[in-house]
């Protein structure tokens, strides 16, 4: 059974049931041109916290060798990186900008405070960044609603010699004990489609 960890800021609670290492399998399904790109890959997901009123987020990706591969192993694919929170405007008593630190009181330590952030919808509006390696930052704006999460993108950056990737949604529920998530993407001048989905346990 999930137990809250000590010490968890009351503005995590919503998203708590993310919390911890999960592992499991996907598969990619995406149109490249003429082909389509169908295949089986492993994931490691992590979320944790640092006492600071926002979840850090990694995830590991690597391909499973097809069923004609002469080695049989496994090659890496990607890795990502980012931070969730409750969407929220950031006052003094918030650390930031740069190493600035916090000035007073924390405004939200309370679960009556918490609650006082709840959306017309009964769920609570979040804030997602992400970042890619390969020269991409995503900022999805969505809401957690009990154990089902929606984003979608409000801005794409792309560095100069990044690859084309214009929009995202993704999804993300526990269900039966598993973390289940699907990801459409635009990339490659193409409009938002499926392109991958997983399902995933808790290991750690």
């Amino acid at each position: 059974m999930f137990e809250l960890p000590p010490q968890l800021p009351s503005e995590l609670v919503p998203l708590s049931w993310l919390l911890g290492v999960w592992e499991g399998s996907g598969i990619i399904d995406y149109q490249i041109g003429e082909e389509s790109v169908s295949r089986e890959f492993g994931h490691r997901l992590s979320f944790s916290h640092d006492g600071l009123p926002h979840l850090n987020y990694s995830s590991y990706t690597w391909l499973e060798p097809t069923p004609d591969s002469d080695g049989g192993e496994s090659t890496p694919l990607m890795t990502e990186t980012g931070y969730w929170r409750l969407s929220r405007a950031q006052g003094l008593g918030d650390p930031g900008p740069g190493l600035l630190p916090a000035v007073g009181e924390h405004p939200f330590v309370t679960a009556a405070a918490v609650e006082s952030l709840r959306n017309a919808d009964n769920g609570f509006d979040i804030d997602v960044t992400i970042v890619h390696p390969g020269g991409v930052a995503e900022i999805y704006l969505g809401q957690v609603k009990g154990p089902r999460i929606d984003l979608a993108t409000d801005a794409v950056m792309r560095t100069q010699g990044a690859k084309p990737y214009s929009a995202a949604t993704r999804l993300y529920g526990l269900v039966d004990g598993h973390l289940l998530w699907a990801w459409d993407m635009a990339a490659l001048g193409q409009s938002l489609r499926t392109h991958a989905s997983g399902r995933l346990k808790r290991v750690e």
